[in-house]
């Protein structure tokens, strides 16, 4: 068996889990530009890293959990001008999302967690038009929004800041070049004040918004901040893994 069971990954064909597995976590990622001191797969590092480790709590707590290769390509339809920025369109997340539940379902899964690591992917209206569809109960979260950031960061970021940088330099710190080759992460923001102040909604375009790709200063990263907040977020994730693997899909409500 591999020291991993829970990552499909690493595992063969012959060696069957250790128990029964009704509870498939899928990291999904992206391949954007995120300044110029974090690689371009910042995100699906992120998702996967984290989906692995709270898997691995999960598991050694009993749950039935694998986790499913990593998607690495997210939405990116206000980055298209943006050199590399590889994107899928919502309406092809939804295909591949569908397909992926449906292959789960011959083999005893009850249960799908997204573990998603970027912004511009919502799952929310696929499980929507899903639901009922597929017979698994889909869920879906944002690792790096299961906790309140503040207390662990003075200017968290919204995009290759001081969060997420941080937690590269704690999850992968030989992809991170040296803060001092960073932009500052300034960005603009919309003039009309209902866009502005958030209440109305539309997509930014990127290359309009922030000169170096960032939004946010990851001047204040450390690799002791990222640690901090990572793993506090790994173990939440992990508490819900064990929780939902645990419940009954069909008995859901008090």
């Amino acid at each position: 068996m591999p020291s991993r069971p829970y990552v499909l990954a690493e595992r063969t064909w012959r060696a069957a889990p250790e128990r029964a597995v009704d509870l498939a976590v899928l990291p999904w990622g992206a391949t954007e530009a995120h300044n110029t001191h974090l690689p371009y797969a910042t995100d699906t590092i992120a998702a996967e890293r984290v989906a692995i480790d709270a898997a691995g709590i999960a598991w050694d707590r009993g749950a039935g959990v694998v986790v499913l290769p990593a998607v690495p390509f997210g939405v990116h339809t206000g980055q298209r001008d943006v050199s590399f920025c590889l994107n899928v369109n919502p309406s092809t997340q939804l295909r591949l999302f569908s397909d992926l539940a449906s292959s789960l379902v011959p083999h005893g899964v009850r249960k799908l967690v997204i573990v998603n690591g970027h912004g511009a992917n919502d799952f929310r209206p696929m499980i929507r038009e899903l639901q009922g569809v597929v017979p698994l109960f889909l869920c879906a979260l944002n690792w790096f929004s299961v906790l309140d950031a503040r207390p662990f960061f003075a200017e968290p970021g919204d995009h290759a800041g001081e969060l997420e940088t941080s937690a590269m330099l704690h999850l992968a710190p030989d992809l991170v070049r040296p803060l001092s080759d960073a932009g500052t992460g300034a960005a603009r923001t919309f003039r009309i004040a209902g866009l502005r102040e958030g209440w109305v909604w539309a997509p930014r375009q990127w290359s309009q918004v922030t000169p170096d790709t960032g939004s946010g200063n990851p001047a204040a990263a450390s690799k002791e901040k990222g640690a901090l907040f990572v793993e506090a977020a790994t173990r939440r994730i992990a508490e819900f893994l064990v929780e939902l693997a645990a419940a009954n899909p069909d008995d859901l409500y008090t």
